[in-house]
């Protein structure tokens, strides 16, 4: 009797350990990382990818690990919260290539207008042959590259089409305050200026400004379309860029590292990219319906304007810092093989 009541008080206790243990392992909390973006909260194609990753994300780690979407830069501007990723103070992000090279400054030289011929170009050398230097540069300063995302097409605005570098001559031009876009006015002999975004709107109507790069989703948006309302289309791709903080990601367990590349690799940069170029052609269509023009360079104008700023490219390079001339030079390589 004495033994039969042992094993049944010896039983009990075991399986009170381990409905504790079951309950303990419910109760687990799934890996919380915070996503910032600088994307306006609904209506484009940054938003839906966003949360369609987080909803794989989660389907990949069967629930285990959660994206905190943060949108319309809630965490801080691009230039900040690119800053925060880098240091651990935000888990990951997508970014633009302008805001990636304040981490990478090399990533600037993807930016240099014209240097593509194409589109087709552009891509072919981002996916297979810049990629994995991207990757250890940005290893380099902490932080993971999780992939390529897409901005879209930087186009130029102004009140006439600039078919030629001519064109240009003596044009007041508006610019952000980086050194390739300042290097590319003035080497055509126009007068940059480095203003604020507010500030376009006003300096177009004042006379300050009469041409500017941007994008259409930026430019039809905010009205800039209203005082700029024509568009040379062709001049360079921005690409995006998911960036994840280092520690952060080699600390997850190799199964939820293996649960987010699951997840990013059913989003494609291919995919990304087609979504938001669509989406660009649909704003042109809005565009120009509302009155607006848009010009097409033809390649033989694209090739004009490459052959005017290739004596820039290496002013460029050598003002990007970095290990820019090894990056330039894999960059030609680059293209070299894709016009194969």
């Amino acid at each position: 009797m004495k033994r039969t009541f042992q094993l049944s008080t010896a039983l009990s206790i075991l399986c009170v350990a381990l409905s504790g243990g079951f309950a303990i392992a419910q109760d687990k909390k799934p890996v919380e990382l915070r996503y910032s973006s600088g994307a306006p909260p609904a209506g484009n194609p940054w938003v839906m990818q966003i949360n369609r990753f987080a909803k794989e994300v989660e389907e990949e780690s069967k629930g285990e690990i959660k994206i905190q979407t943060f949108f319309a830069s809630q965490l801080g501007s691009e230039q900040d919260t690119v800053q925060q990723v880098a240091r651990g103070r935000i888990d990951m992000g997508g970014y633009s290539g302008g805001s990636a090279a304040l981490i990478v400054p090399e990533i600037g030289l993807l930016l240099m207008p014209a240097y593509f011929k194409s589109a087709t170009e552009f891509d072919c050398v981002l996916d297979n042959h810049m990629a994995k230097t991207v990757t250890d540069l940005f290893a380099k300063k902490g932080v993971y590259f999780a992939g390529w995302t897409e901005v879209g097409n930087i186009d130029l605005w102004g009140k006439k089409p600039y078919l030629t570098p001519k064109d240009l001559n003596g044009a007041k031009a508006a610019s952000y305050a980086n050194k390739t876009q300042q290097l590319f006015f003035s080497s055509q002999g126009a007068n940059p200026n480095p203003l604020g975004l507010p500030e376009w709107i006003p300096a177009f109507q004042t006379g300050l400004a009469e041409v500017v790069f941007t994008t259409i989703t930026f430019a039809l948006p905010s009205g800039l379309t209203k005082v700029a309302p024509v568009a040379t289309r062709g001049f360079y791709d921005s690409p995006g860029l998911t960036l994840m903080n280092k520690a952060v990601f080699d600390k997850l367990s190799k199964e939820h590292q293996d649960a987010l590349n699951r997840a990013t690799a059913r989003n494609t940069s291919a995919k990304m990219r087609a979504e938001v170029r669509g989406f660009e052609n649909t704003l042109f269509g809005m565009h120009e319906k509302a009155g607006g023009q848009a010009v097409n360079l033809t390649p033989e104008q694209r090739a004009a304007w490459r052959k005017a700023l290739e004596p820039v490219y290496p002013q460029i390079v050598k003002e990007t810092g970095g290990d820019a001339a090894s990056f330039f030079a894999q960059m030609e390589a680059g293209v070299k093989a894709c016009t194969k």
